[in-house]
């Protein structure tokens, strides 16, 4: 329940309390009458933020006295659990002395057995600033900061504060969820994300979760440490609720609500196999909405969904955009290649024929070029001026030539032979003529074919070859092996650009 801002008295069954803003005064069952036998009652007073609470018990006071105080008692903590740290157990007939608490809560039970009753307690409580900030000053009024939430399951998050504008990023906030179950149904809590900025320091920030109502009586757990566990409510009506000071808005939390039954299970729920039965809608949702993850197995066949059912109108408008503008893309394109002129391309002639170099055997004459080709009318007249000096090497040598290189004359002598041996005869049939394709030479270069011929040593004895002039050629080369000369021409090539010759005499 919220603290009312003026004095007011709510008659309850453990006595009388009475708050107001600045503290509050509370009291026994019948008190001062004799209170009633086997009650327990639980006090918890919760301080605003950067407050503590200080408590005094009136001279009125009489409570069973027993050793270590077994029986009748006051039981006092420090926070606002059964378990927070104690700071006394009193009865008989001395006044408790003055408490103090290191925070916003304290817990206060009072317990009677069955037997010896006495008049009880008075109790009064007012509120002090927290030594701890008073740094700080005063902390700033708080933004109303509520939010309602329902149905079978789902998601409760820091982040909603500042998307539904509850407060800024910068304030302080003390903010509540109310979560309604269906009827006969209850609240499982599972934490999806958790984090506080100052850890375990829960005067500045700390996730409660309330179990009924928002009244501190109700606080099921309290958490400011560095893990947070799941919590099973117990109603219908969870309360989650989160403190974080100026310092700590840093602190989020991510929190998966279900709504659940007792077994047995109706048609359309689902046994978790936990004492839950949830919603059949919520098995293989990619959410573990049992507290073991049996509504999440065996579901991969399930989750093959269709892609369409899987898209979100944000999602669906960013595809159709993307798509149209392709497509848009495609048109212009294929527009542009229709309309643009086509190139014609003209074959280009081979700048190179591997045929130019083929050897053409027709003994026994030596025919020095042949030329392929148009050519320049300059070109002819170099050719021509080699042309002579071969006719002059010819004329010198006339008689080897005509009677084929001199064999005739020494025809008898170590098995010569005046036209070819033997052997350039037999290699000769073998290979056969290869027919000469017409060549298109470049401008600019002319080819020299060339022929080549063997003698024997002793027609080479018979020529005079000390008389042939010096001819220039391209290259000449006189090879003497055994009984052999051989005589090559090679294959070279004349530039219109050359303007000098190598000379050999052979």
């Amino acid at each position: 329940e919220k603290q009312a801002p003026a004095e007011g008295q709510k008659p309850v069954q453990c006595g009388t309390w009475t708050k107001s803003a600045e503290g509050g005064i509370f009291t026994s069952p019948n008190y001062p009458n004799k209170y009633p036998p086997d009650r327990e009652c639980v006090y918890i007073i919760e301080a605003a933020p950067r407050q503590c609470i200080e408590l005094h018990f009136d001279e009125k006071y009489s409570i069973e006295p027993s050793w270590e105080c077994k029986f009748d008692h006051i039981e006092v903590r420090d926070g606002p659990f059964g378990f927070s740290p104690i700071l006394g157990r009193f009865c008989g007939q001395q006044n408790p002395p003055k408490i103090k608490s290191s925070g916003r809560f304290l817990w206060i039970k009072f317990f009677a057995d069955g037997e010896l009753e006495s008049i009880g307690f008075s109790a009064r409580y007012n509120f002090t600033p927290d030594p701890d900030f008073k740094d700080l000053g005063a902390l700033k009024p708080l933004p109303v900061c509520e939010f309602e939430m329902g149905g079978p399951e789902g998601i409760v998050e820091s982040v909603q504060i500042v998307k539904e504008g509850k407060a800024s990023e910068t304030e302080a906030v003390d903010c509540k969820w109310y979560i309604r179950a269906p009827p006969r149904s209850k609240i499982y809590l599972r934490f999806l994300d958790y984090e506080m900025q100052n850890s375990n320091e829960c005067k500045r920030n700390f996730v409660a979760v309330y179990d009924g109502s928002s009244s501190v009586e109700d606080l099921k757990a309290k958490f400011c440490s560095t893990v947070a566990n799941d919590v099973m409510l117990r109603t219908g009506l969870g309360v989650i609720r989160m403190w974080a000071d100026e310092g700590s808005r840093n602190s989020h939390f991510q929190m998966l609500f279900t709504s659940f039954q007792e077994p047995p299970c109706e048609a359309n729920a689902f046994f978790c196999h936990s004492n839950m039965c949830i919603n059949n809608t919520l098995v293989c949702n990619g959410l573990q909405n049992c507290v073991y993850p049996w509504d999440e197995n065996h579901c991969k066949e399930k989750r093959k969904a269709n892609l369409l059912d899987q898209l979100t109108n944000t999602s669906g408008t960013i595809i159709g955009v993307t798509s149209c503008v392709v497509v848009l893309l495609i048109v212009v394109s294929v527009v542009v290649q229709i309309k643009q002129p086509r190139k014609k391309f003209v074959p280009r002639p081979a700048d190179f024929d591997q045929t130019v170099f083929q050897e053409v055997f027709e003994p026994p004459h030596y025919e020095l070029c042949t030329l392929r080709g148009p050519g320049h009318a300059a070109e002819l007249a170099d050719v021509a001026d080699d042309f002579e000096s071969y006719h002059k090497l010819r004329r010198s040598s006339s008689k080897c030539i005509h009677d084929h290189h001199c064999g005739s004359q020494v025809s008898s002598i170590k098995g010569s032979r005046s036209n070819l041996s033997t052997r350039d005869a037999s290699v000769l049939t073998e290979i056969q003529p290869q027919p000469v394709k017409p060549l298109i030479q470049p401008v600019n270069r002319r080819n020299i074919l060339v022929m080549k011929h063997s003698y024997s040593q002793e027609a080479a004895d018979a020529c005079e070859i000390d008389e042939i002039e010096e001819v220039p050629t391209t290259s000449h080369r006189l090879a003497r092996h055994d009984k052999a000369v051989q005589r090559f021409c090679l294959i070279g090539s004349l530039s219109k650009h050359e303007s000098e010759y190598n000379t050999t005499r052979v």
